[in-house]
């Protein structure tokens, strides 16, 4: 996808987050760190950037070099089955198009779990270029969070065509 389609997504992301001020976040899958900037741009809260790829988080990290200073963002290789994320609850997490929770997720479910605040959620967004496919992709989510201990709390989606995203809020 080009840049602005991409920007497009985070910025939705983000705005359905709707980060309070002073909360602790989690994205799953940050890759380059798009929708961290986004948040340290409203938010003076923190956030925790995971993805598994070593290149991903070097540019993430060059991206929000000014953040990662402030110590209001830090990001780590390492798949979200063997983070270890410290006894700090997250207030939010979230993953945009990551495809990790449809396939057999349930080590990474217990450690997202472990992660979450009491009150928190955990937002799982999916772009896709059909409201037919996204609707698939949203009951198939569903499930696979529901069989993984989550109660998914809402669902809402956003678009037509090539613009729908859905989110799902699980806790």
């Amino acid at each position: 996808m080009s840049g602005p389609a991409v920007a497009a997504r985070h910025r939705c992301a983000v705005e359905t987050l709707d980060p309070e001020p002073s909360e602790r976040l989690l994205e799953i899958g940050c890759g380059p760190g798009v929708a961290v900037s986004l948040i340290c741009e409203l938010s003076d809260g923190t956030i925790v950037g995971l993805d598994r790829s070593r290149p991903m988080i070097a540019q993430a990290t060059r991206r929000n070099r000014a953040h990662v200073d402030a110590g209001r963002a830090a990001f780590e290789a390492v798949a979200l089955a063997d983070a270890d994320l410290g006894d700090e609850a997250f207030d939010k997490a979230f993953a945009v198009n990551v495809r990790l929770f449809r396939t057999d997720a349930r080590r990474e479910a217990d450690v997202l779990r472990r992660a979450l605040a009491p009150e928190g959620a955990f937002y799982l967004f999916q772009h896709h270029p059909s409201a037919e496919r996204t609707r698939a992709i949203t009951e198939e989510l569903t499930a696979a969070l529901k069989r993984d201990g989550f109660a998914v709390r809402n669902v809402t989606t956003r678009g037509a065509g090539a613009s729908t995203m859905t989110c799902i809020v699980a806790g």
